[in-house]
């Protein structure tokens, strides 16, 4: 195989780069942290296969060095070179996806769990300090530098090797990325910020098989055909080479098939797809169109055969090979917009969807649950009424609720085929928690006697209560060391309460406790809100 040439294998890897990039654009559902999983396990079982290949290739190599060194001991040394550099590269990756996978196997969670495997910590705190660049992330940069600039250096001096140095720099470049919208990216950003783990390990294991690829189009060229292959057409492989590794439902499957060889002067007399002669438009030179429905969600075959005519006698290569249909990974099923409960007293903000289903065919139902959804923005109040929008509104709970501690929210949606099916996600409902007592809503240590007397007892939730609900202050105790106790009503002192606060001594300590609260715009009741302690000065 000529150097300019990239192997099937290498040009399956970059259409899954392709999809890789495209995919990570979306937001990621289970369904894709899934698809990433497998992609991973698909690549890595080919970085296997192709070590095996590539030893196989360099055993050859040294065969042909020992029996005509004065041709082939050069080769032989400047591929030793590469497989060198190659293999540092390729084992500075491992161990960051060793590392990576240690990392989650610390929290319980299996380097299997796909879907687990969602959190962009890892590498964010491994490569970056904010803006900056941590150690590690100047290292990977200055290892992948260090393979692309020392190949292009051991490849500069041989023509036959040009293109394969050309197509490293262009792969392993680590010069910024123009993405399709906004202002270009520094690499590390680009590819490995704020990306779901599994996402982060599959780009590892796609640049290994880049490398991998490239070893064995180096080796190959090398050798310039003379390892010990057949060429009869009964040796060949038939190749499927999707436009992406998965399609979504409603989409037709696009693609490629080429033989292994790949060779430009070879163009099948009859191919059969899925029991289905293709015309004469998909054959082409050196390969074969495919179009046809992408089906349902789930895995799908391809089967069929390439027919040709070898010299009066009809060789038949079989095509067989897999693809999934996956739902649209924009989409996610039921998820609560604040936390993982709902509460009593307030409107419980939702976005609800099913994934590869149209928002128009998806109902959600419980009690209390209505369409749209209130949120607070920037300190506003913004109305959202999308087609995933919902509120759980228990400000007054529904009767079918009271007493109860779970809620379950049941989604209904339409498949295409007009199949329904139907999830059921439960929730905890959980009292308001217990509001602080303060002063102006603020908890001064000490405090004037005329600061004292002219503030409002007030009671607010704490900041990790994440709604807006405003309190009502209807009574409390005040007690004052060396005067005694004192009901107040409403959210001001009473007079005897600020008698009492004038014949105080200084650095007496002064406790407001009892405070009797409402919530406004809710008939949920709410505890009495924790005491305040002060000192007066």
């Amino acid at each position: 195989m000529a150097g300019s040439k990239e192997s099937p294998r290498q040009k399956m890897i970059n259409m899954m780069y392709l999809i890789f990039i495209a995919m990570l654009a979306l937001n990621m559902s289970k369904e894709v942290l899934t698809a990433f999983g497998s992609m991973t396990e698909e690549l890595s079982e080919t970085n296997l296969e192709l070590q095996e290949r590539n030893d196989q290739f360099m055993q050859g190599l040294e065969e042909k060095a020992e029996e005509q060194a004065a041709k082939y001991l050069d080769l032989k040394l400047k591929a030793d070179s590469i497989r060198e550099i190659s293999a540092k590269f390729y084992n500075y990756l491992e161990s960051l996806k060793e590392g990576a996978y240690a990392d989650a196997e610390r929290s319980n969670i299996k380097r299997t769990a796909y879907e687990k495997l969602d959190k962009t910590v890892y590498f964010d705190q491994l490569f970056f300090d904010g803006a900056a660049l941590k150690e590690e992330g100047q290292r990977f940069l200055d290892e992948m530098n260090s393979y692309r600039n020392e190949f292009s250096r051991i490849a500069s001096n041989d023509p036959k090797l040009a293109s394969i140095g050309e197509e490293v720099a262009s792969k392993f470049s680590t010069e910024k990325v123009q993405p399709v919208q906004g202002k270009p990216l520094e690499y590390l950003d680009y590819h490995f910020k704020g990306f779901p783990l599994i996402a982060s390990i599959t780009k590892m294991t796609l640049l290994q098989s880049s490398i991998k690829n490239i070893e064995a189009q180096l080796l190959s060229t090398m050798l310039e055909g003379k390892l010990k292959i057949e060429a009869s057409l009964t040796n060949f492989d038939a190749i499927v080479i999707p436009d992406k590794n998965a399609f979504f439902a409603g989409e037709n499957f696009t693609g490629r098939i080429i033989l292994g060889k790949n060779d430009k002067t070879l163009k099948a007399d009859k191919v059969i797809i899925n029991g289905v002669e293709l015309g004469e438009e998909s054959m082409q030179e050196g390969q074969t169109l495919v179009k046809f429905p992408a089906g349902r969600i789930g895995e799908r075959e391809i089967e069929g055969e390439f027919q040709f005519m070898e010299e009066g006698e009809l060789i038949t290569i079989p095509v067989n090979s897999k693809y999934a249909v996956v739902p649209k990974p924009n989409n996610a099923t039921i998820s609560a917009d604040k936390m993982n409960v709902v509460y009593r007293g307030v409107s419980n903000p939702f976005t609800i969807s099913f994934a590869g289903i149209a928002a128009n065919k998806v109902s959600a139902k419980t009690p209390g649950l209505k369409k749209g959804k209130t949120v607070t923005e920037k300190g506003r109040k913004k109305t959202l009424n999308g087609p995933s929008d919902y509120e759980l509104d228990l400000t007054q709970l529904p009767k079918e609720l009271r007493g109860k501690t779970r809620v379950d929210i049941v989604v209904t949606g339409e498949l295409p085929s007009g199949e329904r099916v139907v999830s059921k996600v439960p929730f905890r409902i959980k009292p308001l928690p217990t509001p602080f007592g303060s002063l102006d809503k603020r908890n001064p240590e000490t405090v004037t006697k005329s600061e004292l007397k002219t503030s409002t007892v007030t009671a607010t939730f704490g900041q990790d209560f994440d709604f807006d609900l405003p309190l009502r202050v209807q009574g409390f105790k005040i007690t004052i060391e060396g005067e005694g106790s004192y009901l107040c009503e409403g959210s001001e002192l009473s007079g005897p309460a600020k008698r009492a606060i004038d014949r105080a001594r200084r650095n007496s300590l002064v406790r407001v406790s009892e405070i009797r609260t409402r919530a406004l715009g809710s008939s949920t009741e709410v505890n009495n809100a924790l005491p305040a302690s002060f000192t007066l000065m």
